[in-house]
């Protein structure tokens, strides 16, 4: 946690059993909602003004206890924001590193991401907003479906790739833009 989110008791104005029960009511809010990972959490009990030790001690038995768990957190988010959302692991990357997942942990989640599903998932996007682009001509929908693609996170040579086989263009003039 970060010295700025560093709550000494007596900046509190907490007993450490007051603490205590407000950073478990927190987390079981949390918590029940959906899956956080400790960084998310920490954060949670950090504008909540819990002291950081009590907060730390809390999360500790949380987690010993299997209801924080980042590789787990890891995993859930890819699938649900791969599937959702239709992310590359790019994306999928850079929303794991800030909701503080652990570098290793998000490689580890991220390695399941089949290639293929990534392509599907890739084809479905672009099969999607093509239905709302009929009337523009193929230059503009290339840029845009490919920009949207970008900003999934998908790499260039997969997006034009996937642009391509859906508007079952020639591959010589797509390469030019």
């Amino acid at each position: 946690m970060s010295h700025d989110a560093a709550f000494d008791e007596s900046d509190s104005g907490m007993d450490p059993e007051e603490a205590r029960t407000l950073a478990m009511k927190v987390l079981y809010d949390r918590l029940a909602e959906r899956a956080h990972s400790r960084a998310d959490l920490e954060q949670a009990l950090a504008k909540r003004r819990v002291p950081v030790e009590i907060g730390a001690a809390v999360l500790d038995r949380f987690e010993a206890a299997g209801f924080v768990d980042d590789a787990a957190f890891a995993r859930s988010w890819v699938e649900g924001r791969q599937r959702g959302k239709g992310l590359a692991s790019r994306a999928l990357a850079m929303e794991l590193r800030q909701k503080g997942v652990d570098d290793d942990i998000a490689r580890e989640a991220l390695a399941e991401i089949d290639p293929e599903d990534e392509r599907r998932a890739a084809h479905r996007l672009v099969q999607t907003k093509l239905r709302a682009m009929r009337g523009l001509d193929d230059q503009v929908r290339t840029r845009r479906l490919v920009g949207m693609l970008a900003r999934k996170g998908y790499a260039p040579g997969l997006a034009f790739e996937v642009v391509r086989d859906e508007l079952g263009a020639d591959p010589e003039p797509l390469d030019s833009l």
